[in-house]
This record gives structure tokens, sequence and C-alpha cells, in this order.
């Protein structure tokens, strides 16, 4: 029985980490051990980060809809605006809030009368 050799396998291998590692600085691009080390690490910042991510707009999207709130309503706060939407029935998520804010800024203070309102109430 003849011996296999899995010089393709290994080479293949190689050459996806190696592609992979391509724009890394110095011996990271181009030597397999180091080039490993790196895309490792990179697919572990990028699994870690989509996470962080999906936290940082909800931060963002946070941060527009209450200086939108503050402009039309200067009493008026983000978590008080928030309690009068869940009050009022309103179920918008907050990147639409947001959206809105930014680009329709007429719909988003209809939106604010009717959650000052159901606080009111």
């Amino acid at each position: 029985m003849s011996r296999v050799k899995g010089g393709t396998t290994t080479h293949a291998r190689h050459k996806k980490v190696i592609k992979a590692a391509k724009g890394y600085y110095g011996r990271r691009k181009n030597t397999f051990k180091v080039a490993r080390q790196a895309v490792d690490k990179a697919n572990q910042y990028a699994t870690r980060d989509r996470k962080n991510r999906k936290r940082n707009f909800r931060a963002l999207w946070i941060q527009r809809i209450n200086a939108a709130v503050r402009s039309h309503d200067e009493a008026l706060t983000y978590s008080r605006f928030i309690n009068g939407l869940t009050l009022a029935g309103i179920e918008v998520d907050r990147k639409v809030l947001a959206d809105l804010a930014v680009h329709e800024p007429e719909a988003f203070g209809a939106i604010v009368d009717q959650a000052k309102g159901a606080l009111a109430a």
C-alpha cells in the first residue's frame, strides 16, 4: 500500500490563511506561523465587535432621540419620552425613531406630542 502525501491539503490550508492575512504588516502577511496567529486574533476581535457594534448603534440612536426630544420640549427627557410612547401604545423601535428625528422632524414632533399627551393623561 502506497503512502499518502498531504502536500496539496497543507498548501491549500496555508494559502487560505495567507490570503486572510493580506495587507498585514511585516511577517504577519507572508509567514504562515505568524500569519495564523494574526488571523486568529483578528477573528476574535471580529466576533467580539459584532456584538459591540449593536451596542454602539443603540447608544447612538438613544443620543439622537434624546437630543430631538429635548429640542421639541425642554422639560421632556428620553426616559420619560419612551415611557410616554409605551403608555400611548406606540411600538416604534429606536432605530426608526432616530431616523425620523433626523430626516423627518415634523413626524417626530407629532410622535413627541402623542407621548406627552399620554404622560399627561
